[in-house]
């Protein structure tokens, strides 16, 4: 039996989102994309998202900030009970370069913890919660391009973003027919914090701009509309997926 079509397949209305690390950059891209097609979001993160609850305030939609920091993998916890959410973006990470033969355990560690143990259990509470009221949701894990190559001096972040991949997949695998998509996003190279260094060095940059057919870094607002897409009605039979927005890198 083939299932209605949604009235209004990419319409987020009435729906209340959490994004994580959405004080800046990619996260906060996705949360002001998420307002405008009306969820209430809530903008978490170690940081007060002040910046970005008021762009979303200044365009008419409803936000809040909430402070969690992922540094402690458990912080999501106690988060989701009773507070209606049935979207949930984890997008919080952080970055250590070094070359692997001189890399720590203390950079090991913090990247692993924030990047993928937070995003496992931050996804099992909320996941908890919507099995409590036996209502589906969506989850979008914010996965990277090191989900799918090795990278260079970023031993710990691309481990970690291989293991979003696996856990978006096993999520999926056992969450689907419980009305719950879990899927991912892989940005390519865009132009945030987490990528000054590489913009500055000149010969790194000119060897990026030179493997990206669309010939330039992505910016923040280029993964935005992908995130509303795996949030909204339009996305309810893609589950697993991990969807490179990176302009042609893993094309070419």
């Amino acid at each position: 039996m083939t299932a209605a079509q949604p009235a209004a397949p990419f319409s987020l209305a009435g729906r209340k989102a959490l994004v994580t690390g959405a004080n800046a950059g990619i996260g906060q891209a996705i949360a002001v994309a998420l307002a405008a097609a009306g969820a209430s979001v809530t903008c978490a993160g170690r940081r007060a998202s002040d910046e970005t609850v008021a762009a979303i305030a200044a365009a008419g939609g409803s936000a809040g900030s909430l402070i969690l920091d992922f540094a402690d993998p458990m912080a999501a916890r106690d988060t989701f009970a009773g507070a209606g959410y049935t979207i949930l973006v984890n997008n919080a990470g952080i970055i250590r370069r070094a070359d692997s033969a001189d890399f720590t355990e203390a950079d090991w560690d913090a990247v692993m913890d924030t990047n993928l143990k937070a995003l496992f259990f931050t996804a099992q509470a909320f996941g908890r919660e919507l099995f409590a009221r036996d209502e589906g949701g969506s989850i979008v894990n914010i996965a990277s391009l090191l989900s799918f190559q090795g990278g260079i001096r970023v031993p710990s972040y691309t481990a970690a973003k291989h293991g979003v991949a696996g856990v978006t997949k096993i999520l999926a695998n056992e969450w689907a027919a419980k009305n719950i998509n879990v899927n991912a996003i892989a940005p390519g190279y865009i132009a945030t914090a987490n990528t000054e260094a590489l913009r500055e060095d000149t010969a790194r940059n000119t060897a990026i701009l030179e493997r990206i057919p669309a010939g330039r870094w992505g910016d923040p607002q280029d993964i935005a509309g992908t995130a509303v897409f795996l949030a909204s009605p339009a996305a309810r039979y893609i589950h697993g997926a991990v969807i490179p927005v990176d302009g042609g890198w893993l094309a070419r």
